[in-house]
């Protein structure tokens, strides 16, 4: 790992990365895509060492409370976390200020936050955000070989239904002659309704390539699945968006058995539900006054 001094660390929609870069080792990766114009090796991730005095800056200046989100680029639950702590300590703010939180993560290392998550989630909202992709736990260890396998991370799911924590799985990327059979998706659903999770986003049943990622990937794929790279590139040659055959069907799986078991499957209801503030304990006050003023 390597540090920086940022000059910002919230985008304009209220999303922070402490760090860039990742060392999971997944083989699908989107962020390894030259587009980000990420200037360091991926594995040396990036440590942006006043993250936090940044954001405590930042909250102070906000005129409104709002969702802080965080893991859409790197998952701020890497190994290093674990030394540093730039997670905790951003919880421990955002906690403090009573702004909202939501995270996207591979990693059964958020535990290590639960009770700042529940502290959260009791005056607000807080949302953990979990990518589930194979359900076949060899496969699994296979395609994101650094990570807490799906079983590790279904773990998770539950603990945080436990807790009142509510959940979303990002079911995505699914790899076409991979991953993209009506048991790996169903074996996920499956997970996603035990743990009774607020919804899954799912963008089809595909992936994206494009330089940077693309050539990763198939390096990979060589690797670990000898003469599938000559397959993807004589069906897909270089296109962005790379579908799996089965999509119709496992799209159809998908949505019949979501609305099924009441879960949400509609992207944009999702991504509204998770930047929606919430203040509960403002509520609750509220109606404490208003049966105050009848009495």
């Amino acid at each position: 790992m390597h540090f920086v001094k940022a000059k910002g660390i919230l985008s304009p929609k209220n999303g922070m990365n402490l760090y860039r870069g990742c060392s999971h080792g997944c083989i699908y990766c989107d962020s390894r895509s030259k587009c980000y114009h990420m200037e360091h090796d991926f594995e040396d991730i990036e440590v942006k060492e006043n993250a936090i005095a940044l954001l405590e800056s930042a909250l102070k200046q906000k005129r409104k409370k709002c969702m802080i989100g965080t893991g859409s680029m790197s998952d701020p639950y890497l190994p290093l976390e674990i030394e540093l702590g730039n997670v905790r300590k951003a919880l421990h703010l955002i906690e403090q200020y009573g702004f909202g939180f939501t995270v996207i993560t591979k990693s059964n290392r958020i535990l290590r936050d639960l009770d700042l998550l529940q502290k959260i989630n009791e005056k607000t909202k807080c949302v953990v955000q979990m990518t589930l992709t194979t359900y076949d736990e060899d496969l699994c260890r296979k395609i994101e070989p650094n990570v807490s396998t799906t079983k590790e991370r279904f773990a998770v799911l539950k603990q945080l239904r436990d807790a009142g924590i509510p959940a979303v799985v990002w079911l995505t990327p699914i790899l076409p002659f991979l991953n993209d059979t009506v048991d790996n998706i169903s074996g996920i659903l499956d997970l996603c309704i035990e743990a009774k999770v607020y919804g899954v986003i799912c963008f089809g049943m595909g992936l994206t390539l494009r330089e940077g990622n693309r050539e990763y990937f198939y390096e990979q794929l060589d690797r670990l699945f000898p003469s599938l790279k000559e397959k993807y590139i004589h069906i897909y040659g270089n296109q962005y968006m790379v579908e799996s055959p089965n999509n119709c069907q496992l799209m159809k799986l998908f949505h019949q058995k979501c609305g099924e078991n009441g879960i949400v499957h509609d992207n944009e209801r999702i991504f509204r539900y998770l930047h929606t503030f919430e203040e509960k304990n403002r509520f609750q006050q509220l109606s404490l006054w208003d049966l105050t003023a009848k009495s």
